[in-house]
């Protein structure tokens, strides 16, 4: 037999290879290359969850006993799910599923605002001019054209303070709860010494519907390099919307992508206002962030007036103050912070009314929602 060398040996295989074997190992090599590619992307997106992890748990873990207790908690919501070992306290581990969200979320039918969309006329009727609003609502709500030295003081007039509210959702629904809370103290991420943060954020995952709260009216929408809040909507609802004897705004963002609805549109409880994303300028208000996990920030406002100013960059109701998002749900006054912060504690956690996965709600004759759906825990049990 003919000796001959390995490379030979290679030589000869590969003039054996047909043009489709070629092809064929050529889109592998290219897969290959695509995942070696892709996997630091991935490995980052983890090493920022976990860098997010650390820091929520270490700044809630008041006491540094690697344990958070339902008081350091502030009633964020899903407590007693999160433990799950059931000893009253929760892990970093525990803590860590918050980010987790999964499929939940997700409609089994999405409902989409009404084609062709239906028009709140007074939309540009009842809109006023940004100098016709005193400098507290102004500086207060928007945040824009404040002096440093006042803020403080501007927020505390306008009810951005704490007021210790907090979720508590059907025993029979498995719901997406709360990161960072209403009026949560922004000092560690931001500047100004008197930062708060201006709503509650939801973390969930990317894509996953965002339902208006109630019936209402489009009034405002902002794109992505607009702000910290990245891509945003406002809804504006009537007294006649919610059963609630106020005004009601409520805004959602960091938006993934831009709303496809209109200014002056009408919407329904449970419609598609927006997808889970993570948008808005860094903290330095410089450029894009991208590091921030995807979540709804959700707010709310309300006054004893119809007509509201856009700054360009933010909707002011006339007369406004601002609303803990938990508050929209008790069903009735007081809406002020200083009234919500001076309840009873057995008062602080609200019952929250909710649409499930399959479009039903509880109570069944709700007009106002929590902006995520909800899973029935047997069916979540059974999956």
């Amino acid at each position: 037999m003919e000796a001959t060398s390995p490379g030979f040996h290679r030589q000869r295989n590969m003039a054996q290879i047909s043009p489709v074997a070629r092809i064929s190992d050529l889109c592998i090599g290219f897969f290959l290359v695509l995942l070696l590619a892709l996997a630091p992307v991935t490995g980052s997106a983890q090493g920022k969850l976990k860098k997010r992890v650390d820091e929520d748990f270490s700044r809630i873990d008041t006491d540094d006993n690697d344990l958070i207790s339902p008081q350091e908690w502030k009633r964020r919501g899903n407590f007693e799910a999160l433990d799950q070992d059931g000893d009253g306290f929760l892990s970093k581990e525990e803590m860590a599923a918050l980010y987790r969200a999964g499929s939940r979320g997700a409609l089994e039918h999405v409902n989409e605002p009404v084609n062709p969309p239906a028009m709140d006329a007074s939309y540009e009727t009842d809109k006023i001019a940004t100098s016709a609003l005193d400098h507290v609502t102004l500086c207060g709500i928007s945040r824009e054209s404040c002096k440093m030295q006042d803020s403080e003081a501007q927020f505390q007039r306008v009810g951005l303070f704490e007021t210790g509210l907090g979720p508590q959702f059907p025993k029979e629904a498995s719901c997406l709860g709360i990161d960072d809370y209403f009026a949560l103290p922004y000092n560690y991420k931001r500047s100004s010494s008197g930062a708060r943060h201006g709503g509650m954020d939801m973390p969930a995952a990317w894509d996953t519907p965002i339902l208006a709260a109630a019936d209402g009216t489009v009034v405002g929408m902002y794109g992505a390099d607009n702000s910290q809040r990245g891509r945003e909507i406002v809804l504006r609802h009537a007294p006649e919307d919610t059963g609630l004897p106020v005004w009601l705004y409520t805004q959602y963002a960091h938006l993934n992508q831009a709303p496809t609805l209109k200014l002056g549109q009408r919407v329904r409880m449970g419609d598609l206002v927006g997808l889970t994303g993570n948008s808005g300028l860094s903290a330095q208000g410089d450029r894009p962030t991208t590091g921030r996990r995807p979540a709804i920030h959700y707010a709310a406002w309300f006054s004893d007036s119809r007509r509201y100013a856009d700054t360009g960059a933010a909707i002011v109701p006339e007369h406004g103050f601002w609303l803990d998002p938990n508050g929209i749900y008790r069903g009735g006054p007081p809406f002020d912070s200083a009234s919500l912060k001076a309840l009873p504690e057995n008062e602080k956690f609200v019952l929250i009314p909710v649409m499930y996965t399959d479009g039903t709600t509880q109570p069944a004759n709700t007009r106002l929602i929590w902006p995520y759906t909800c899973t029935h825990r047997a069916k979540r049990l059974a999956e």
